[in-house]
């Protein structure tokens, strides 16, 4: 647990923030020579951090191999023994001139592929979410008009509870006897007269002919 600390320690101390430092100077400083130095360096250290990656969940159970990785960083960075120019010039820039035209083109194909496959994946989830939108719209749609239902058939019961009701009686208006009075007078003197009227006229035929 202590070499694990250390040699992560010294990874990040002496691997990335010194080296990064004196690279800021060179790039200040417009050196050519230390720019080309600081870029081999951090090419050796791209490298060797991809390959920290499997190595520590393989060998981390081998026998001083923290100890080993402080050593290498240290062999790196020396400047007497020059480690980072000395694997780059011997090992990686002849395999990356050998390979460089196969690496282009595999990393033409795979920016070609990632992209078709963005728009691809970026059409799936458009109709994803236009199917699942018009789902939630018809949803909503058919629970507004279930509501709607409802009410309006409480509406209609209610309509019908109050035409069930008893229809109250028609109201009749009283005459007074004092309006009937006169009527009744009226009808009996109607009739008398016209008795009266009768029996004159009778009268005056008999003496006629008498």
């Amino acid at each position: 647990m202590v070499s694990w600390i250390i040699s992560r320690l010294v990874v990040i101390i002496f691997g990335t923030l010194y080296p990064a430092y004196y690279s800021y100077k060179a790039v200040k400083s417009k050196d050519i020579k230390e720019y080309v130095k600081w870029m081999m360096y951090w090419i050796i250290f791209a490298l060797f951090t991809t390959a920290e990656t499997f190595t520590d969940l393989f060998l981390c159970w081998f026998p001083f191999y923290y100890e080993l990785k402080i050593a290498f960083i240290a062999w790196l960075l020396s400047p007497y023994t020059k480690g980072s120019s000395l694997l780059y010039r011997k090992f990686v820039h002849p395999t990356l001139s050998s390979k460089e035209k196969e690496i282009d083109d595999c990393l033409v194909q795979a920016k070609d592929r990632s992209y078709d496959a963005l728009v691809h994946f970026g059409k799936r989830g458009l109709n994803v979410a236009a199917t699942a939108a018009v789902m939630a719209a018809s949803k909503g749609q058919g629970a507004l008009s279930e509501r709607l239902r409802s009410f309006s058939m409480q509406d209609l019961s209610t309509i019908r509870g109050d035409s069930s009701s008893p229809v109250p009686p028609p109201v009749t208006v009283r005459t007074s006897s004092k309006q009937s009075k006169p009527k009744t007078s009226r009808s009996v003197s109607e009739s008398t007269s016209s008795s009266v009227c009768s029996c004159c006229s009778v009268c005056r035929i008999l003496r006629g002919t008498a």
